[in-house]
């Protein structure tokens, strides 16, 4: 089973269902750093560029403004913000 499942240019029904306008926005310049999941978060793209690689390298994804991505609970990997980021995100 994958831990970084992407849905890239999102259909606007489905964030709509989701609810994603409605969540908080988090922000970050390029940078790059270790990050584990204590459980399972949900995330929407509005600006920027990221490259997450999960820690064993299985898994490497690059996400851009209009990507949908579910990180599972568990995921260590590793942020390479190439582009300054916007993203809404909901843990749970």
């Amino acid at each position: 089973m994958k831990a970084i499942t992407v849905e890239h240019q999102a259909e606007q029904a489905r964030l709509t269902d989701l609810g994603v306008y409605a969540w908080p926005i988090w922000e970050k310049g390029q940078s790059e750093f270790p990050w584990h999941y204590d459980e399972t978060e949900t995330a929407y793209i509005l600006d920027g560029e990221v490259v997450v690689t999960s820690a064993d390298g299985q898994e490497i994804v690059h996400l851009k403004a209009g990507d949908l991505v579910t990180f599972a609970a568990g995921l260590s990997c590793r942020w390479e913000i190439k582009q300054d980021l916007r993203k809404h995100y909901q843990f749970g």
